[in-house]
C-alpha cells in the first residue's frame, strides 16, 4: 500500500510537469501581450525551460547517485515549485525568464528523479510500472492544452503557475514522510562538461536574439562576439568531454556513423517539430483569431494524434523495422507543415464551409500521428547497436533532441520578429520546416533498419 502511495505521489509531480510544458504554450500570447514586449524576448518565456532541462535531465542521475533517490526528488519539486512562484508573481519579462530558469531545473530533473525511485520501489515489475509512467507523462500532453485554456481564459496567464504551487506541495508532504533516505554514492559529476555546453548553446542563442535588434555597428560587433564565444565554448566542450573521466556526452560513440546519423535526425526532429508545436497556439491566435480554448483545442489535436499514434507504431517495431515509421512520419510531418503554411480563408468541402477550428485541428491532428509514426523508431533506432549503453544512448538522445527544439524556438521568434507580420512569418516559418524536414531522410537510411525483439515498443 505504501508502494502504490508513493507511485501516485511521484506521478502527481510528473502530471504537473508535463501539463506545464503544454499548458505556457497556450499562455504564450497573452504573455507576450501582458508584457507588452518583442517576440524574440518572450521567446526565452519557453526556450530557456528546454535549454536547461537539457542538462538537468542528463546530470539529475548522477545527482541522485550522490545525494540519494529521496533528496535529488524533493529538491527537483522543490526548485519546480519556487520557480513557479517567482514566475507568477513576476513583474516583468527578465525575472519571468529567470524565474523559468529556476522552474526548469527542477522539472528537467523531476522525470529521471521519478524514474530511480520507481525501479527502486517496484523491482519486479518496473518495466510495467516504468510503461504506466510514460503514458501519465504522455496524459499531460492532452489535458494540459485544455487546462491551460481554461485557467488562462477564467484567471489569466499567471494561474498556470499559481496551478502549480499547491499539487506540488501536497505531493512533497507524503514523499518526505514514506520515502526512505538512502545513503549517497560516491561518483563523479561532469559538472564542467555540462557548464560547457550550456555556456555554447546560451551564447548562441543570445547572439540569434541579438541578430533582430543589430542595427549599429556596436550592436553587429556584440553580436559577432557571441557567435565567436559559443564556436570556444563548443570547441572546449569537446576537448573536455575527449579526456573527462565520466563524460556528459560520450564523443567516441560519434565515431559510429548510424549513432552520429540518429543524433543529427534527433537534432533537426526537435528543431522542427518541439519548435514548432510551441507556437501552435500563437499562429491559431494571431493567424485565424481564434480564442484561447480554441488554440488549446488544436494543441490537444496534436497531443492525441501523436500518443495514438505512438502507441500503435510501437507494438509493430519488429516487423516494420526503423525506416519504414521515420520515412512515413517524416513524409506526413512535411506535408502537414506545408499545408499550414499555406492560407486558408473560407474552406469549403462539398459545399459545406469548413471552420478553422476545425481544420487546422485535423492537420494538427494527422501531424501529430506522423510524429507519433516516426518517434518510436526515432527512439529506438540505435540502441540495438549497444543494448548495453541504453542508458548513455538515451541521455544523448534526448540532449539533442531538447537543444534542437531550443536553437528552433530561438529561430522561429528571430524570423517572426524580422518579418513583423506574423501571418506571413508564420508561412515562411512552416514552409521553410516543411522542407527541412525532408532533409532528415538521407539521415534515415545511414540508421539501423531493425529493431530487436528487447527493444521493440520500449520506449514510445
Amino acid at each position: 500500500m505504501q508502494a502504490i502511495l508513493i507511485f501516485i505521489t511521484l506521478h502527481l509531480v510528473m502530471l504537473l510537469s508535463s501539463i506545464n510544458s503544454s499548458a505556457i504554450s497556450v499562455a504564450f500570447p497573452n504573455i507576450t501581450a501582458s508584457y507588452n514586449t518583442s517576440l524574440v524576448l518572450a521567446g526565452w518565456v519557453l526556450s530557456i525551460y528546454q535549454l536547461v532541462a537539457v542538462c538537468a535531465m542528463v546530470l539529475m542521475g548522477k545527482v541522485s547517485d550522490v545525494l540519494g533517490r529521496k533528496k535529488t526528488f524533493l529538491i527537483c519539486t522543490g526548485l519546480f515549485v519556487t520557480g513557479s512562484i517567482f514566475a507568477a508573481l513576476s513583474p516583468n519579462i527578465i525575472l519571468l525568464i529567470l524565474s523559468r530558469f529556476i522552474q526548469s531545473v527542477g522539472g528537467g530533473g523531476i522525470l529521471p528523479a521519478t524514474m530511480g525511485i520507481i525501479v527502486e520501489q517496484f523491482p519486479r515489475n518496473r518495466h510495467q510500472a516504468i510503461g504506466i509512467s510514460m503514458s501519465i507523462f504522455n496524459i499531460g500532453g492532452i489535458i494540459g492544452p485544455n487546462i491551460g485554456g481554461w485557467l488562462v481564459t477564467s484567471f489569466g496567464w499567471k494561474s498556470i503557475f499559481w496551478f502549480n504551487v499547491p499539487f506540488g506541495i501536497l505531493a512533497m508532504i507524503p514523499l518526505f514522510l514514506l520515502l526512505k533516505s538512502e545513503p549517497g554514492k560516491k561518483s563523479h559529476i561532469d559538472f564542467a562538461g555540462a557548464g560547457y555546453f550550456s555556456a555554447f548553446l546560451f551564447s548562441f542563442m543570445i547572439g540569434l536574439s541579438q541578430l533582430a535588434h543589430s542595427e549599429s555597428s556596436t550592436e553587429w560587433l556584440i553580436t559577432a562576439a557571441l557567435f565567436a564565444a559559443s564556436a570556444l565554448f563548443i570547441a572546449i566542450f569537446i576537448r573536455h568531454e575527449l579526456k573527462a573521466r565520466e563524460p556528459v556526452v560520450e564523443l567516441d560513440l560519434f565515431r559510429l556513423k548510424p549513432f552520429a546519423a540518429a543524433n543529427v535526425y534527433n537534432f533537426i526532429f526537435g528543431a522542427c517539430i518541439f519548435g514548432f508545436s510551441s507556437f501552435i497556439p500563437l499562429y491559431a491566435v494571431a493567424v485565424y483569431n481564434m480564442t484561447t480554448i480554441q488554440s488549446s483545442y488544436v494543441l490537444m489535436a496534436r497531443a492525441i494524434g501523436m500518443i495514438v499514434a505512438a502507441t500503435t507504431s510501437g507494438f509493430f517495431l519488429v516487423n516494420w523495422g526503423y525506416r519504414k515509421p521515420m520515412l512515413l512520419g517524416s513524409v506526413i510531418i512535411s506535408l502537414c507543415l506545408l499545408l499550414l503554411g499555406a492560407e486558408f480563408s473560407g474552406f469549403n468541402f462539398l459545399g459545406n464551409e469548413i471552420n478553422s477550428v476545425v481544420l487546422i485541428s485535423a492537420i494538427t491532428l494527422v501531424m501529430g500521428l506522423g510524429t507519433g509514426i516516426a518517434t518510436p523508431a526515432s527512439n529506438n533506432a540505435c540502441l540495438d547497436l549497444m543494448p548495453h549503453r541504453a542508458s548513455t544512448i538515451t541521455g544523448v538522445r534526448g540532449m539533442f533532441r531538447q537543444s534542437g527544439g531550443a536553437i528552433g524556438i530561438a529561430i522561429i521568434t528571430l524570423i517572426l520578429q524580422y518579418v513583423g507580420n506574423l501571418t506571413t512569418g508564420f508561412h515562411i516559418v512552416f514552409l521553410s520546416t516543411g522542407i527541412i524536414v525532408l532533409i532528415t531522410v538521407p539521415f534515415i537510411f545511414a540508421m539501423p533498419d531493425r529493431a530487436a525483439p528487447v527493444t521493440s515498443g520500449a520506449q514510445t
